[in-house]
């Protein structure tokens, strides 16, 4: 025996663009924007918590940056002003 559960329309505004590019994600995973919605708001209440990340994934040019610098200071075998860890950490504490 089956149970059926009424079903309810949500309806969103949202720019066109916007749209089709979720549109494009979704597909790239198999699924439609109706599918991703619904798992959305599953995920939302089997957690208590809304699935979204606000952080950027990718770094910004500032650590990139800082990552380069990190690298050519490694390759050029110059030592720090600091001989160990605890020196280091001992500085930082100041």
């Amino acid at each position: 025996m089956r149970f059926l559960m009424s079903a309810s329309t949500l309806t969103i505004r949202m720019d066109d663009e916007l749209k089709r590019s979720a549109a494009d994600v979704a597909e790239y995973y198999g699924l439609d924007l109706s599918s991703v919605v619904r798992a959305v708001f599953k995920q939302m209440v089997n957690t208590g918590r809304i699935p979204l990340t606000f952080a950027p994934e990718e770094p910004n040019g500032e650590s990139l940056n800082a990552a380069a610098e990190a690298d050519s200071f490694m390759a050029s075998g110059k030592t720090g002003r600091f001989t160990n860890g605890h020196d280091l950490l001992e500085a930082a504490m100041r």
